[in-house]
């Protein structure tokens, strides 16, 4: 009794907020410009402020005009400052918290502060706004009438005299999480931040068998590796039969597309999945319709939003558009400035809006991550979509891929070369690569265009990779766990070679 009344006070608290995420659904473009001014105003008296003169900026275009795109690199001088606990340079006062973003297997970290605003504003209402539109969208929910189980990171002391920390976003949110949010999470927080990552997956299976879990969370990868564990140490043959009232996967990180199949097999019965789109430098978005592939974009969480068209992408060199003059259909890079000191930040991200009114879209890929060496212009959602159709046609499933080009030499023209390893091997390999190319050339015009006649392009090739692979490179790369994830297209055959070199 005393469960179903938690469960059904905190549904009615959920609910309630639900009310004010229509209102920026209505008013997009003047929550927009409250951000914006909130936003300059806040960091008016920073060093970043008073270089760029923040407090005589009135309009977007002012503010587009005064203050230069940046990337990591540009910042990185001020961002080791902060680490440094130098207050007052992006953002108004001290930065204590720092996610380490480790999306590739790039031997190059990068620390993006996280401010106290950014946790509470951003992070943390993101996380209550997911419960609350869940709860609208299934209002006989049950889940806080047992625990939720969250699969994050670990953090570390980044600077022990001025107490500074460091770790993946994930591990930073249960770092901070109020006391009522931990009481209904398992494991607790002493195991969720373990920083050996095989130990941690132990540890939680062990602990959390025994709870009533009906909810989960995290990236898709791990997750399904630690319900692996569960079941082996459990002897049942479905997650429901561990956890019975399991009801949600909260999931982020990665396409949940190529994963959703082995869920849904591993699981044993109907559950709901709802996407995010949480990442280091804040949280973006929601899927808020039931059984949709788009995301609602979050407008009130102190992150102001610029595109630009990828057609006309040039870094920093770039000019962007304001959420209003986006249109459908067209990819962008997304262009971000925060109430962590983020200032039109160029996160590496595109995406393809599939409604105006709200504001819905489509992750597409990265500005890096695709191939384009021969003009074919792949992007992982062309990608991800191909190897969809090809599974579709076979039987296949793909547990993990990469994909790097065959450059041209004097004799042959150039190719794509993809190593995948498979849950479930199609019974002819060569006639899988044979679809995955014709689903490619379908998909993608400017593939098919240099696929014509094998003039650029000759058919892609496919090296199937042993068992355990890409977990044994992502574990050699000291990569397991928290957000680290696979690259799944790159320009340059640095990842292929190296799990070549593994097999």
């Amino acid at each position: 009794m005393k469960l179903d009344l938690v469960n059904s006070f905190l549904s009615w608290r959920m609910k309630k907020r639900y009310h004010q995420l229509e209102l920026f659904m209505k008013y997009p473009h003047e929550v927009q410009a409250e951000v914006l001014a909130q936003l300059l105003a806040s960091a008016s008296e920073t060093e970043w402020g008073k270089k760029y003169r923040f407090d005589e900026i009135e309009r977007s275009e002012d503010f587009q005009e005064r203050v230069p795109l940046s990337t990591y690199e540009d910042l990185e001088p001020e961002i080791n400052r902060l680490r440094q606990g130098i207050p007052d340079i992006l953002w108004p006062g001290e930065i204590k918290w720092f996610a380490k973003s480790s999306g590739t297997t790039s031997s190059k970290s990068k620390f993006l502060p996280v401010s106290s605003e950014a946790i509470e504003d951003c992070h943390f209402k993101g996380g209550k706004d997911l419960l609350s539109i869940y709860c609208n969208l299934y209002p006989e929910t049950e889940i806080f009438g047992g625990m939720n189980l969250r699969l994050g990171g670990s953090t570390f002391v980044d600077n022990e005299k001025i107490n500074t920390y460091y770790g993946d976003v994930s591990a930073i949110i249960i770092e901070n999480l109020p006391f009522w949010v931990e009481m209904r999470s398992t494991p607790n927080n002493k195991i969720s931040l373990m920083t050996e990552w095989e130990e941690k997956i132990e540890a939680m299976s062990t602990t959390s068998m025994r709870e009533d879990v009906r909810s989960l969370a995290g990236v898709p990868s791990w997750m399904m590796i630690l319900m692996h564990r569960v079941l082996e140490i459990s002897g049942k043959k479905y997650i429901s039969d561990v956890w019975p009232n399991l009801e949600l996967y909260m999931h982020g990180g990665v396409s949940f597309e190529p994963y959703r199949q082995k869920f849904n097999e591993i699981i044993g019965k109907d559950i709901n999945y709802i996407e995010t789109y949480n990442a280091s430098e804040g949280f973006f978005g929601i899927q808020d319709q039931a059984d949709a592939g788009e995301m609602l974009l979050m407008l009130d969480y102190g992150i102001y939003y610029e595109f630009i068209p990828m057609d006309q992408f040039a870094g920093t060199d770039s000019k962007t558009v304001s959420l209003e003059e986006v249109e459908l259909g067209v990819n962008y890079a997304v262009v971000i400035s925060t109430n962590a000191g983020l200032w039109r930040y160029l996160i590496g991200d595109t995406i393809r809006f599939s409604s105006l009114s709200p504001y819905r879209f489509k992750i597409t890929g990265r500005t890096k991550h695709f191939i384009n060496v021969f003009g074919e212009e792949l992007i992982i959602e062309n990608a991800e979509a191909g190897l969809q159709k090809a599974c579709n046609a076979t039987g296949a499933q793909v547990k993990e891929f990469t994909a790097a080009p065959i450059f041209m030499d004097h004799k042959e023209s150039g190719a794509h070369q993809w190593v995948i390893e498979f849950d479930q091997e199609p019974q002819d390999l060569d006639e899988f690569a044979k679809l995955l190319d014709q689903s490619l050339c379908d998909l993608n015009s400017d593939y098919e265009a240099k696929r014509h006649k094998g003039m650029a392009l000759r058919q892609l090739e496919i090296i199937k990779g042993r068992p355990g692979l890409f977990y044994d490179w992502l574990k050699q790369k000291g990569k397991l766990g928290g957000q680290n994830k696979v690259p799944r297209l790159s320009n340059s055959r640095q990842y292929v070679e190296e799990l070549i070199a593994l097999q």
